[in-house]
């Protein structure tokens, strides 16, 4: 249960990420307005706040935290902006959750 929890946090945190960083890509590349600055804000403190509250190491979270990142973001891809990810995407999404798991799961001293 843990490692699902962990896994689900490491979601959330990647979610909030992503809002954060694509409502400024909206207004400064597709000319959306600049409002979408104040609630970009707020998701990016969500992210940060988030990331707190990982059980391990600041490092290694940021660590792990990159494949979930990379997973996200692909999903992001295809269900936002409507780009279906390529087989070449999904390869290196999968070799980053390796990773991420071998991070998580690796025995510790």
């Amino acid at each position: 249960m843990h490692l699902l929890y962990a896994f689900g946090l490491f979601v959330l945190t990647a979610i909030a990420e992503v809002v954060g960083c694509y409502l400024p890509y909206l207004w400064l590349r597709q000319g959306k307005s600049p409002w979408l600055l104040v609630p970009a804000v707020v998701s990016l403190a969500a992210f940060a706040w988030l990331l707190t509250l990982h059980p391990t190491g600041a490092a290694r979270t940021y660590a792990a935290y990159g494949g979930v990142y990379i997973a996200v973001a692909l999903v992001w891809l295809w269900l936002v902006e409507g780009e279906r990810p390529t087989t070449w995407d999904l390869v290196g999404a999968s070799v980053a959750l390796l990773g991420m798991a071998i991070i998580v799961l690796g025995p510790r001293r």
